[in-house]
């Protein structure tokens, strides 16, 4: 559905690995689409010798030091597609997020509302496409000791704790749309998860299949996924099932819910129910969206 994605977990949880498996189950782009990335990676200097059109969506990860120039791009001279811009059509996946510095986070919310990057210099303003899927993982506190038997425990304060995450800012964290926090893994359950593991080519045809209901639906419209639909939009041109809303209702009339985040939860039902082949979501795919959300 193009949610953004926000992975909360202990060292060894899996959060990198889940990033970057994220690109290999995103259907292939499009001509359109791919004439857009190969431009983008072709100005950037970042294009492979020989290639003529970039198919797969890209995966772009800087790292937490890179200067707000190297996310959304810039330059002395000649201004220069950044990281946001490089993984237009694809995932842009910060890890240890609250390692990168505030204003290089907050910068990431532009192109996150508009789907572009705008630069503007003196003599010229440039703007490059920068729709993308952002991935953030982080660790609970900033010592990142997993709370594991045997292993050595956390010994940051609650307040350490909430300085550390407080560095992903609230309006950034209002863009994404799914919340997932993850536990340590042991060895039992590894071995264990070996007899029900998916290929990423298995969950590829099953995302294909979400996108072409997603598009078949929002065919006519300026949107291509769900997670792009505007919130004045969703109830009234895309509800679901009668009654599915009844405890989104509930819960926003006691203040559990804002506005936003019901905006949030029923884009991500829709997704849901893309996957689940169904043509609306329900109260399920409803209350899926609330625990995640």
């Amino acid at each position: 559905g193009g949610h953004n994605l926000s992975l909360l977990g202990p060292p060894g949880a899996g959060k990198t690995m889940l990033a970057e498996r994220l690109s290999t189950i995103l259907p292939r782009l499009d001509a359109a689409a791919a004439l857009e990335v190969t431009s983008i990676h072709s100005v950037a200097g970042a294009l492979i010798p020989g290639t003529e059109l970039v198919f797969e969506p890209p995966f772009c990860a800087p790292h937490h030091t890179a200067s707000k120039a190297a996310i959304v791009g810039g330059g002395s001279g000649l201004i220069r597609p950044g990281a946001a811009s490089l993984a237009h059509r694809g995932v842009l996946f910060l890890d240890e997020a609250p390692e990168f510095g505030r204003d290089v986070l907050d910068a990431l919310r532009q192109p996150l509302e508009a789907g572009e990057v705008v630069i503007a210099r003196q003599a010229m303003t440039a703007r490059f496409p920068a729709r993308f899927t952002l991935v953030l993982a982080a660790n609970p506190c900033p010592c990142a000791r997993a709370a594991t038997p045997g292993g050595a425990a956390c010994e940051c304060s609650p307040a350490t704790r909430r300085r550390y995450l407080g560095r992903l800012s609230g309006p950034l964290l209002d863009r994404v749309d799914v919340k997932i926090t993850l536990e340590p893994v042991n060895r039992r359950e590894m071995l264990y998860d070996r007899k029900y593991a998916e290929t990423s080519a298995v969950v590829a045809r099953r995302v294909a299949a979400a996108r072409d209901r997603a598009a078949r639906r929002l065919a006519g419209t300026p949107w291509r996924l769900n997670a792009e639909i505007p919130g004045a939009e969703l109830r009234r041109a895309f509800p679901p099932e009668q009654g599915a809303l009844k405890s989104l209702d509930r819960a926003m009339e006691l203040g559990q819910v804002s506005a936003r985040g019901a905006d949030k939860i029923v884009r991500v039902a829709w997704s849901v129910a893309d996957l689940a082949g169904k043509p609306r979501p329900g109260a399920g795919e409803i209350e899926i969206g609330r625990a995640h959300v």
